[in-house]
């Protein structure tokens, strides 16, 4: 099995060339499985009913989150009705669920939310969290892709470790930058620490740099507008022995919208 990870997906830019790149990149890499982070998704902030249809109306199958999930009242019924999953640290009581495991032609899936707490608000801890959900999650499916969703690459390169050989990937969200390690962690749980951002690369994380900048100078709050040129697709895409749930490779993509 072939699974696409898609990295922060920023606003409406992103959306839209999702519609146009994301068939072209199933066929040309004969994807089976697409998760995509859509935290990001409505208007740079949250995910709304109309905007996760867009996403899943691409090709993704599932949309996992992260801090910003609950800043729109309408993820609520996003999470209560769509395969979304919020962080599975955000505890029991909260909207949602934190891992899903989805069947696709007989192969199940789980993927599974989680949120550092490392220059993050606070929440239960992540690693607690997991360990205590993990064998359950392994007794409904083999193959466990992990969103992990953190500021510091240490508790994300932390929980690569924490969790070689009993997933079969670790996948770092949230800043939106990617970066170049990715690797097969104890010949078994592909790991990245950051699979990057889907928007406008001629920004500041998808925002426009000019208001970023402002704010930064003055101290004081500023409106942060969507960028919209340069758009981009990043990601990981990576490859499952079905039968153990092992990952075979990781590879990082980038795909450019033309104008």
């Amino acid at each position: 099995m072939r699974i696409l990870f898609i990295g922060d997906i920023v606003g409406k830019p992103a959306r839209n060339f999702l519609k146009e790149a994301l068939p072209k990149i199933r066929k040309e890499e004969k994807i089976d499985f697409i998760i995509a982070n859509g935290e990001n998704a409505a208007g740079g902030s949250s995910i709304t009913p109309d905007t996760a249809r867009e996403v899943f109306d691409c090709g993704v199958d599932v949309i996992t989150t992260g801090d910003h999930v609950f800043k729109k009242k309408e993820s609520r019924e996003v999470l209560a009705s769509m395969e979304v999953v919020r962080p599975l640290n955000y505890g029991e009581l909260a909207a949602g669920k934190g891992y899903l495991v989805k069947e696709l032609k007989g192969v199940k899936v789980a993927v599974v939310n989680l949120l550092g707490r490392v220059f993050m608000n606070p929440l239960d801890c992540p690693f607690k969290a997991i360990r205590d959900n993990i064998e359950d999650i392994k007794s409904q499916a083999k193959i466990i892709i992990i969103d992990m969703h953190a500021e510091a690459t240490s508790e994300k390169m932390a929980m690569g470790y924490f969790l070689a050989q009993k997933v079969t990937a670790v996948v770092g969200t949230h800043t939106h930058i990617p970066t170049a390690d990715e690797r097969i962690i104890e010949g078994f749980t592909a790991y990245i620490t950051d699979a990057g951002m889907s928007g406008s690369f001629d920004s500041i994380l998808g925002r426009e740099k000019h208001q970023v900048i402002e704010h930064f100078l003055t101290n004081m709050p500023v409106r942060f507008n969507l960028a919209q040129s340069d758009v981009r697709i990043q990601g990981v895409i990576i490859e499952v022995e079905e039968a153990s749930g092992k990952a075979l490779s990781i590879k990082r993509i980038e795909c450019k919208q033309e104008v």
